[in-house]
């Protein structure tokens, strides 16, 4: 609290505390997926980059535990991600579908992906 003797009445210093909210910037993987929008990143996974391509799943599922899409991208083409190739929408990009989806959703998902790996490289 504070005095103000010439005024002759008190003033109050009030601070308002707001929480400081973190800019929103979009994890994006490799094959184009938004990172923060899966239920797994921060818990099983970290984003591919993060993990070299040695996602929770491709330790369960393929042979050299890597996603193909990254280990192609990344480890043997040098890309930063599959936007850099000149192939995109390869047929490794198209066959790679999530079991959990249904043709449709898997081909609106090839679509949105594509889209945000060409606008990341524009």
């Amino acid at each position: 609290m504070k005095f103000c003797t010439q005024i002759k009445y008190i003033c109050l210093d009030i601070f308002i505390y707001l929480p400081v909210q973190k800019p929103a910037v979009m994890v994006l993987s490799a094959c184009g997926l938004i990172c923060d929008e899966c239920e797994f990143f921060g818990k099983e996974c970290n984003g591919c980059k993060v993990v070299k391509g040695q996602t929770f799943w491709a330790k369960e599922m393929m042979p050299d535990h890597t996603c193909p899409l990254f280990n192609c991208s990344v480890n043997q083409k040098s890309f930063h991600d599959c936007g850099s190739c000149a192939e995109l929408p390869c047929k490794m990009f198209r066959e790679m579908k999530d079991p959990n989806c249904t043709d449709e959703e898997h081909q609106m998902a090839l679509v949105q992906r594509v889209s945000r790996l060409k606008a990341a490289h524009s």
